[in-house]
């Protein structure tokens, strides 16, 4: 991808207008640009054939003046440092923005988890942990699922760390309920979106009963966004996964969809539903587009061709900038992904809590405090927005860049 449109130059572009918006020195941009801590690994395992593959694994620590650095563990090709360092300091800034006391991390390890077998994974998880142990943990940097990581990774993850330190649940999160997990985590990034949705609705009076979604991405976020917005009345009119795409303007048949994609691994061959074109899908008029799959899915190239009211970004950095700002000139509104997808981390959060105080929620809770925390989160942003005549990415940014230095002036650097 070109260096113009990585995750990384993204937020520094974002960053560096809210410094100046809030004036700030350059001082401050500076420290909330660089990672306080990057570690490259070389992984090698004996693969099932019987030979050697040696695999790069990741981790950045970008901030940690709010809280121990927190952040999802990837499984991808396309993994390396500069994206990794990108989605670490927009952890920062989703932390700060629903202000949960932790700082922003990212890791991932360049492979295709596809064609690994159970065996692979779990020798190449447990051996990541070996080589950076020292560096992560409850209270220094908290991993979690992201994109080709689960909960049976994180629960790896917790095995091994704890064959180290002795039992320490807290120091991974989004691991199996019966390792010390918490109800509501797979579902919370989606059930996070339709919240926010909720409440921008509710900040631009319209009503959500009739109106229509696209959602690119069938994985854990883009299944659970559906969801989510169909129990508010969203009609959700087309769909994709890495492979398919599929139309119903009345509405898809979610269900059968998720049975048919466990069944074939395709959303292909649906009675009822139309297939096409998966760069289609995105230029498909809608109310909401809802991109949540992976970096950069709009570019300047398609940003003209979307026709949506909103597009609210359920995937990190979903946008490049200057779809941003094409987007930005045609009236479309755009529910950045720190605010948007920020439901996974706080139910992380709730993990965390519940494993450091031995304690286990009840999902009434666990979806009480999350309506809590997100809802104010976007409220505020909506707010900020309206107030500054901001658009809703500046102003999310004005939010978590003032909370951070905040954190950074009271520690006395």
């Amino acid at each position: 991808m070109p260096a113009d449109s990585t995750t990384k130059s993204a937020y520094e572009t974002f960053l560096s207008a809210a410094c100046e918006r809030l004036g700030y020195s350059k001082t401050i941009t500076s420290l909330l640009t660089l990672a306080a801590m990057e570690i490259k690994v070389e992984i090698p395992i004996i693969r099932d054939n019987g030979e050697l593959a040696i695999y790069s694994g990741y981790r950045v620590q970008h901030q940690s003046a709010r809280g121990p650095c927190k952040g999802g563990l990837r499984y991808h090709p396309q993994v390396d440092l500069d994206e990794v360092r990108g989605l670490a300091s927009l952890m920062t800034m989703k932390t700060a923005l629903v202000n949960i006391p932790l700082g922003g991390g990212k890791g991932g390890i360049s492979c295709d988890p596809k064609t690994f077998s159970p065996r692979e994974l779990e020798v190449l998880t447990r051996k990541f942990v070996k080589r950076i142990h020292r560096e992560i943990g409850p209270n220094s940097d908290i991993m979690a699922p992201d994109m080709g990581t689960n909960a049976q990774v994180m629960g790896w993850i917790h095995s091994e760390y704890s064959a180290i330190y002795g039992h320490s649940p807290a120091a991974v999160t989004g691991k199996p309920l019966s390792l010390g997990g918490s109800v509501g985590r797979e579902t919370a990034t989606g059930d996070g979106i339709g919240i926010v949705v909720r409440e921008y609705a509710r900040h631009h009076n319209l009503t959500l009963d009739g109106m229509t979604a696209v959602i690119q991405g069938f994985g854990n976020v883009g299944i659970n966004a559906a969801r989510a917005l169909e129990r508010l009345g969203v009609r959700v009119i087309a769909i994709s996964d890495s492979r398919s795409a599929v139309y119903r303007p009345e509405g898809l048949d979610l269900e059968t969809l998720v049975q048919r994609k466990r069944e074939r691994g395709s959303l292909a061959e649906v009675s009822g539903h139309k297939e096409i074109e998966a760069a289609a899908l995105l230029e498909t008029e809608c109310d909401l587009l809802i991109p949540a799959a992976l970096e950069n899915a709009i570019t300047e190239k398609n940003a003209g061709r979307v026709f949506a009211r909103a597009v609210i970004e359920a995937a990190n950095g979903p946008l490049t900038c200057e779809a941003d700002s094409i987007l930005r000139e045609r009236g479309i509104d755009v529910v950045p992904d720190i605010l948007a997808n920020a439901g996974g981390v706080i139910v992380s959060y709730f993990e965390w809590v519940q494993n450091l105080q031995r304690e286990v929620w009840p999902a009434e809770r666990v979806n009480s405090e999350l309506d809590r925390i997100i809802g104010d989160a976007a409220r505020g942003v909506f707010l900020h927005s309206r107030e500054k005549g901001l658009d809703l990415r500046s102003a999310a940014f004005d939010i978590a860049v003032a909370r951070v230095k905040e954190a950074l002036d009271a520690t006395g650097f």
